[in-house]
């Protein structure tokens, strides 16, 4: 940082991989609820887990700021430092941006990450017979959110409810791997809930798909406490910001997933299908239309 622009050179033998991302005060997160390290960890994170969900690795970032004059001091500093430490654990360095002045908190990461050439998964290409399978568990963040809205902050062994909303981490090594073994024919990150983006990777490949709800990895036993079953699994079929993975894999490699890499838990859900339908098997064994409720900012 310091010069007028960066310069960049890929490696031999890799492509480059460019996404962008928003995180907006009052859509994304409320500047009164949210730690300000969290916002600069997760808008970081959140942008990552894109490159890692076609395969790659993030090498660089540019940040665009823009934020009230009160915050400039005491909340930009702790911010800092939350981007600070995702950007060391990710080996992804901020390379430059623009900070502009404005009432509201308006955050922009982009990123430029690699993958070896023929080795990116998109989310086209998955194929009628290939098994379904997500990363972690699903909807602990969704839940993490509705606590930091009613004023919940947590300490001890119950800080671990917001961890997954406050600090997600993205997949990029599982990424990377499926990537590199030619394990995942489609794939792409869980950000806006299971039933949205399922739609989107089928609508991707021109297929439908089919999952189990008794095979789903819900919110792990800490939050029974604090939710019921139903509230669990609404949040996994709908609930946003996961930044788990979400792939495919043909039939015959299916066996060749292992239960855990890098000690995250790897699940097979269900299967693609032909035609176009998204279903759920419910617990009775009826297979119902699953409707795409997650997170849509367009929607009323």
């Amino acid at each position: 940082m310091g010069d007028d622009a960066a310069l960049w050179k890929p490696r031999p033998g890799f492509e480059t991989v460019l996404t962008t991302d928003w995180f907006l005060e009052g859509t994304h997160f409320l500047r009164k609820s949210h730690p300000p390290d969290s916002v600069g960890w997760k808008c970081l994170m959140r942008a990552v887990s894109d490159v890692g969900a076609m395969g790659g690795e993030p090498r660089c970032s540019l940040l665009s700021l823009a934020l009230p004059e009160i915050c400039t001091g005491k909340w930009m500093d702790e911010f800092l430092g939350g981007l600070k430490r995702a950007s060391r654990q990710l080996g992804c360095p901020l390379a430059g941006g623009d900070t502009t002045r404005r009432k509201e908190i308006l955050i922009n990461i982009s990123v430029i990450g690699e993958v070896r050439k023929g080795r990116a998964v998109e989310r086209k290409g998955a194929r009628a017979g290939d098994k379904i399978f997500v990363s972690g568990t699903l909807g602990e963040a969704d839940l993490g959110l509705q606590l930091v809205r009613s004023g919940f902050k947590g300490a001890g062994r119950e800080r671990a409810l917001l961890r997954k909303h406050l600090y997600p981490e993205a997949r990029v090594a599982l990424g990377r791997w499926l990537g590199a073994k030619r394990m995942a024919t489609a794939m792409m990150d869980l950000s806006d809930g299971l039933s949205t983006d399922l739609t989107r990777l089928c609508g991707a490949s021109g297929i439908g798909g089919r999952i189990y709800l008794s095979k789903l990895p819900l919110a792990s036993g800490i939050f029974s406490s604090k939710f019921g079953n139903k509230e669990r699994v609404h949040a996994a079929l709908h609930g946003g910001d996961d930044y788990e993975l979400l792939f495919c894999v043909a039939r015959r490699n299916a066996p060749k997933i292992p239960k855990r890499i890098s000690g995250i838990q790897l699940t097979e859900i269900g299967e693609i299908t032909g035609g176009s339908e998204i279903t759920l098997i419910n617990s009775s064994g009826e297979e119902i239309p699953l409707r795409a409720a997650g997170w849509d900012p367009f929607r009323r």
